[in-house]
C-alpha cells in the first residue's frame, strides 16, 4: 500500500499523473512537464513536498546535541527564523541524510529530512539523545494529530502569489531574505526551495492544506510534478539524496565541503573519518556536445582516469543535456571529455555544477 500526502486527492481532481516514489503515491505532472519546468524559471510554480518530514526537536540542550549531530556548524545559527542546510553523517564520513535545520528559541529548533529516510533519521537521532545523555525531545510532524502539510511555491512571481492568497503573511515574510523562515499564526514560512528560483515553503496544519493548495491553483499558480521538480533542482545544482550521495558517500566526494565546518575545535559524528579520508573526488557539471541524453551511473572517461555520473538529464532551459558527476582530482571546469552512452564514446564538456538559476541559464 502506497503512503499518500494529505494533497492526493487534489491531485487526482486534476488528473495527475501518479507514480510510486519511495513508497508515496506522488504526481509526476499534471500534463507537459517541460511546461511546468518553464512556469517555475518564469513565472510561479507549486510542489507538494508533503512527503518531507518536518521534526521538531525541542530542550535545553538542543544546540548542543545539534552541534555534534551534523557536519555543518549550528553556532551560524543566531537570529531567530535562520536556516541551515547541513549533511547528518554516520561514523565512517557518509551521509546518513542532507537536511535543514530551522533555529527558533535555544531550546526549539525544527530540521526538515527527505521524505525515504525519515525513519532511519529518527532513530539515528533518538538514539544520539540517548547515547549522549542530552535532554532534548524529538517529535516528528508529518503524521498524527499535529501533522504538517508542506507546499513549495517556487518562481520570481511566488512570493507576490502566496500574499495574494495569504495578505496576512504579507508583513512577516517581506523582508525574508534567503534560508530564513516567520511564524506567523498556523503557517511556518520558510525562503528556501530546491528549485533554484525565489519563493517559499509553507507547513501549515495538514487539515487546512488542500484549501491553501486549490486558493493558489485559482491565483494562477501552476501545480508542478516531481519531473519538473527533478529537473529544476538539476539545472540548479542541488544534490539529491539517494543519487547524489548517500551513507558510502563522504560529502567531501559530493559537492558538499561547504557544508562541512572541520576548522573549529567541535567534534561532529564522523569528522575523525573525515579528516582521515579526505577528498577523493570532485563533483562537476558536465554538458553533452554530441546528440544523446545524459543519465546517472553512466561511465565518464577523462585523462585522469574515470568517474561517474550521478544525476543527468535534458535541461529545458538551456535546451541540452545536463549532468552531475563525480569526477576524479585534477579534471578542470573547460576540460573535454567522454561519456559511455550505451557503448558510443561521446564529448562532454566539463563545468561548475550550476546550470540555471533565478530564471535565465547561468552558464
Amino acid at each position: 500500500m502506497l503512503k499518500k500526502t494529505v494533497l492526493n486527492s487534489a491531485h487526482r481532481a486534476i488528473n495527475a499523473r501518479m507514480v510510486d516514489f519511495g513508497g508515496w503515491d506522488m504526481p509526476v505532472n499534471y500534463g507537459s512537464q517541460i511546461e511546468e519546468h518553464h512556469a517555475v524559471r518564469k513565472d510561479c510554480g507549486m510542489f507538494d513536498v508533503s512527503h518531507m518530514c518536518p521534526v521538531d526537536v525541542v530542550g535545553p540542550d538542543c544546540r548542543a546535541f545539534l552541534s555534534r549531530l551534523v557536519a555543518n556548524d549550528v553556532a551560524k545559527l543566531q537570529v531567530s527564523g535562520k536556516a541551515l542546510y547541513a549533511a547528518m553523517l554516520n561514523e565512517a564520513g557518509g551521509v546518513i541524510d542532507d537536511l535543514i535545520i530551522y533555529f527558533l528559541t535555544e531550546s526549539r529548533f525544527r530540521i526538515v529530512v527527505n521524505a525515504g529516510t525519515a525513519e532511519k533519521d529518527l532513530a539515528w537521532m533518538q538514539a544520539k539523545v540517548t547515547e549522549w545523555q542530552l535532554d532534548v525531545s524529538i517529535t516528528q510532524r508529518r503524521d498524527g494529530d499535529d501533522a504538517l502539510g508542506i507546499i513549495a511555491v517556487q518562481g520570481p512571481n511566488a512570493r507576490s502569489k502566496v500574499w495574494q492568497v495569504l495578505p496576512q503573511t504579507q508583513a512577516a515574510t517581506e523582508g525574508l531574505k534567503a534560508f530564513f523562515a516567520a511564524e506567523v499564526d498556523q503557517y511556518f514560512i520558510a525562503s528556501t526551495g530546491y528549485t533554484g528560483e525565489d519563493g517559499f515553503e509553507i507547513m501549515l496544519p495538514s487539515a487546512k492544506a488542500e484549501g491553501l493548495w486549490n486558493a493558489l491553483k485559482d491565483a494562477g499558480v501552476a501545480p508542478c510534478g516531481l519531473g519538473a521538480r527533478d529537473t529544476l533542482r538539476l539545472e540548479a545544482g542541488m544534490n539529491l539524496y539517494g543519487q547524489d550521495m548517500d551513507e558510502t558517500v563522504s560529502p567531501l566526494d559530493a559537492g558538499l565541503s561547504w557544508t562541512v565546518a572541520m576548522k573549529d575545535e567541535r567534534n561532529f559524528v564522523g569528522k575523525a573519518a573525515l579528516t582521515a579520508n579526505g577528498q577523493k573526488q570532485q563533483f562537476l557539471g558536465l554538458i553533452l556536445l554530441d546528440k544523446g541524453v545524459l543519465r546517472g551511473h553512466q561511465q565518464v572517461i577523462t585523462k585522469q582516469g574515470n568517474g561517474e555520473i550521478t544525476s543527468g538529464s535534458f535541461s529545458p532551459t538551456l535546451q541540452q543535456s545536463i549532468a552531475l558527476a563525480r569526477l576524479p582530482l585534477g579534471v578542470a571546469v573547460g576540460d573535454e571529455v567522454e561519456v559511455d552512452i550505451r557503448g558510443k564514446l561521446l564529448k562532454a564538456k566539463v563545468t561548475k555544477p550550476v546550470f540555471a538559476r533565478n530564471g535565465k541559464a547561468v552558464i
